[in-house]
C-alpha cells in the first residue's frame, strides 16, 4: 500500500500482538518466561511488553506474576466514524498535552488526504489556528511532514501532484524538490518540526503513528519564544505514540 508502515512504532507492536497471541493460548494465565519462548523474544524484552500490555488493559498479571487475556480491554479496532475509538484515544492525547504543556493533534493518510482526526487543547494550551484548511498545509507542518515521510514514493509523489506548495509564511518550503530533500534526510529520524512554516510564531513537533498499515501522525504546537528540552519532548511524543499505534492496532 502507499501508506504503509515503518519501523517506529510498527515493530514494537508486532511484539505485541505475538505475546498476545501466546496469552490467548494460556487461559489460565502463563509466566513471562513461557510467554516469551512462545513469541520468540528475548525475556527481558518479553517482560516490558507484558507489563506495558497490562497497563493499558490488554492482559490482566495475576497474583502469581502470569499474565492472561484481560476480560474486556480497550477497543482500539473500532471505526473511527462512530466516536467509539475517541473513547481509547482521547486520554492519551491529554496525558500528551499535559504532560508538554502544549496542545496535541492527531492526524491519519486515508483515502489520498492527512485528515486531523483529533485535537486537544485548553486554554493555557491553545490550538493553533487553522487559519488554511489542512488538506493543503501538508507540506507545511511537522504533522503533514510527518506523514509524508512516511509514506512511499509512488503515495507521495501523487499526493504532491495534487497539493500545490502554498506560501504561508516566509518559512514556508514551496519549491518540491527542497521539501523532499528534508523528508528523506533521515528517513528513520522519528520526530518532524515546522518552526513557522504554518504560522508565524507557532512551531511545531510530530512522528509517525499507524493504525493497521495506514500512517499518521502525533504532534503538538506551541508558541515558538518557549523554551523546551528536546529530550522530554522526543521521550514523551515516542512513548505516546507506541501507545496510540496499540490502541489503533491491536484486535479487541
Amino acid at each position: 500500500m502507499g501508506d504503509q508502515a515503518g519501523p517506529e512504532p510498527t515493530e514494537s507492536v508486532q511484539r505485541d500482538l505475538r505475546l498476545l497471541e501466546a496469552a490467548g493460548a494460556h487461559p489460565t494465565g502463563a509466566p513471562a518466561e513461557q510467554l516469551a519462548r512462545e513469541a520468540e523474544l528475548p525475556e527481558a524484552m518479553a517482560e516490558e511488553h507484558l507489563r506495558a500490555l497490562a497497563e493499558d488493559g490488554y492482559l490482566s498479571e495475576l497474583d502469581d506474576g502470569a499474565f492472561t487475556l484481560a476480560d474486556r480491554g480497550p477497543s482500539p479496532g473500532a471505526g473511527f466514524g462512530d466516536g467509539t475509538w475517541t473513547q481509547s484515544i482521547r486520554p492519551l492525547l491529554t496525558s500528551l498535552r499535559d504532560g508538554l504543556s502544549a496542545a496535541a493533534y492527531l492526524t491519519l493518510y486515508d483515502e489520498g488526504e492527512i485528515r486531523v482526526l483529533q485535537i486537544v487543547d485548553s486554554p493555557r494550551t491553545p490550538r493553533v489556528d487553522l487559519w488554511v484548511g489542512f488538506e493543503d498545509a501538508g507540506h507545511a507542518t511537522a504533522l503533514g511532514k510527518s506523514v509524508l515521510a512516511g509514506l512511499d514514493e509512488e503515495a507521495r509523489a501523487n499526493y504532491l501532484s495534487r497539493h500545490p506548495l502554498a506560501d504561508l509564511t516566509s518559512h514556508t518550503i514551496t519549491r518540491r524538490e527542497e521539501l523532499i530533500r528534508e523528508l528523506d534526510a533521515s528517513p528513520t529520524a522519528p520526530l518532524s518540526m515546522d518552526r513557522e512554516e504554518y504560522r508565524r510564531g507557532t512551531t511545531c513537533v510530530a512522528v509517525r503513528v499507524y493504525s493497521g498499515d495506514q500512517v499518521g501522525s502525533l504532534g503538538i504546537s506551541f508558541r515558538s519564544d518557549r523554551m523546551y528540552r528536546t529530550s522530554e519532548v522526543r521521550a514523551q511524543l515516542l512513548s505516546s505514540a507506541l501507545r496510540v499505534t496499540r490502541r489503533l492496532t491491536l484486535p479487541e
